[in-house]
């Protein structure tokens, strides 16, 4: 089968737009994109182009810009381009160049497609079978699941590959028989970026002991990407069976999951939907045996242990029970905000309202945890050198049910440091050696 024709071939087989769709291609000018562009216009689609410039190449960056300019007058076709700061932004956010890049890349197309007149229905992109073969071996040798390895899908939400069936050397020869102009990018000659090194040294190296080493990645992506069908209903029906939607939370009850089998591969995949990682799941095993209130924490949750149960929280939002807090800023929560300042013990002025907590910096922990108080808190009341329950103090200071169900209290280090809106901990008051002061200010939701 020619190749144009296979390509028509696997757009109908997989269903991947409809013939009405108009598409954005994400063409950066290399031979890749550009056989792409071509299969598409002769296809007779409607598309748009859209070209990133990532600043990352000097001169060769810009040039690639204005040739992708001039492709889209070619086909007559809108032409989005968009210049990045990636250097920067990937210092900023503490990130490789390569996954700033990415990141920055598919943010915009998704902006495009939610702006631009909902005209756009899908974003094209020009990854190979190579591509999908990398990406496996990638992620094999840095540790996955199995979704992992089968590499890249046709389909994922509004991203399609719809090249993935073709090689690298059989878009050369299309290109060179169609005679396609592209321009090549230095930087893949390069072998710093982990892709570039597995593409040029590592597979290359594989080749001359298993030749064939390409083709049987292939046929492992196809055998993995039918496997994880299976894996993925074996997962869903453990799922129904352990979760419980309680609210914003997941209770799992802990009998239940110390039964299930292969324990930490259902761990993990209930855990990595709330950002925990692969390496964290031993820890959550370890949460089934912990003590109450034990804890692992992922970017947006943590997973407590409370007595029976495992609960997955979110840390932040006005109906989270458990908040996470990382430093100086504004958090809601259930009963309002807290605002969190840093000065020096000269600045400060002090206030005598309860509903500021002025701690000795020295003394704090981050991340903080904010959280609804529970039976068998305790905490050292300012003016005491002597531990008393949370409840027990509630009760002296005459709050209502009511009240005392809507109170919350701060922990730095798994030691509360502060009833809100109440009273503070002896041991981190502030004190006249203290330099720095954490002042803390709490707004209940009526005076927001």
């Amino acid at each position: 089968m020619r190749f144009i024709e296979s390509f028509q071939h696997l757009l109908i087989e997989q269903h991947l737009f409809t013939k009405d769709a108009h598409l954005l291609l994400a063409v950066s000018g290399g031979v890749d994109s550009m056989v792409l562009t071509d299969l598409i216009s002769k296809a007779g689609y409607k598309f748009s182009i859209a070209h990133c410039n990532f600043q990352l190449r000097g001169v060769e960056s810009e040039r690639d810009e204005q040739f992708v300019k001039a492709v889209a007058e070619k086909y007559k076709v809108t032409f989005f381009v968009k210049k990045f700061d990636t250097t920067q932004f990937a210092a900023s956010n503490k990130i490789g160049t390569q996954e700033a890049a990415r990141k920055l890349r598919y943010e915009w197309f998704a902006e495009l497609l939610s702006t631009v007149n909902n005209q756009l229905s899908n974003i094209l992109t020009a990854h190979h079978l190579n591509d999908s073969i990398e990406t496996s071996a990638m992620h094999f040798f840095r540790g996955t699941g199995i979704s992992g390895l089968r590499g890249l899908l046709p389909k994922q939400g509004t991203i399609i590959r719809p090249l993935l069936f073709a090689t690298k050397e059989a878009i050369l020869n299309y290109a060179t028989e169609n005679q396609i102009q592209w321009v090549e990018d230095g930087s893949n000659e390069s072998s710093k970026y982990t892709r570039n090194f597995f593409r040029n040294e590592l597979l290359p190296l594989i080749e001359k002991v298993y030749p064939e080493v390409k083709l049987n990645l292939a046929h492992n992506i196809q055998r993995f990407a039918e496997t994880e069908q299976l894996y993925l209903q074996a997962i869903e029906l453990h799922k129904k069976k352990l979760l419980e939607q309680n609210g914003t939370e997941i209770h799992i009850p802990v009998l239940k999951l110390k039964k299930a089998k292969p324990l930490h591969t259902i761990v993990y995949e209930i855990i990595k939907d709330y950002h925990f990682t692969s390496a964290q799941t031993n820890e959550v095993v370890a949460l089934l045996d912990a003590e109450n209130s034990k804890y692992v924490a992922s970017s947006t949750h943590r997973i407590i242990k409370n007595r029976n149960w495992l609960i997955i929280a979110p840390l932040e939002g006005a109906d989270a029970k458990h908040i996470l807090i990382d430093g100086i800023g504004l958090w809601q929560f259930g009963s309002g905000a807290i605002k969190i300042e840093e000065f020096s013990n000269a600045q400060l002025q002090i206030n005598n309202s309860s509903n500021t907590a002025f701690l000795d910096l020295l003394q704090i922990t981050f991340p903080l945890l904010l959280r609804k108080w529970k039976t068998g808190d305790y905490f050292y009341p300012l003016g005491m050198k002597k531990k008393k329950k949370v409840a027990r103090f509630l009760i002296d200071q005459k709050l209502s049910k009511t009240e005392k169900e809507n109170i919350w209290v701060l922990e730095s280090n798994k030691k509360i440091v502060w009833i809100v809106g109440q009273r503070i901990d002896d041991r981190i008051k502030i004190a006249t050696s203290t330099k720095n002061v954490l002042q803390i200010s709490f707004k209940p939701f009526n005076n927001l």
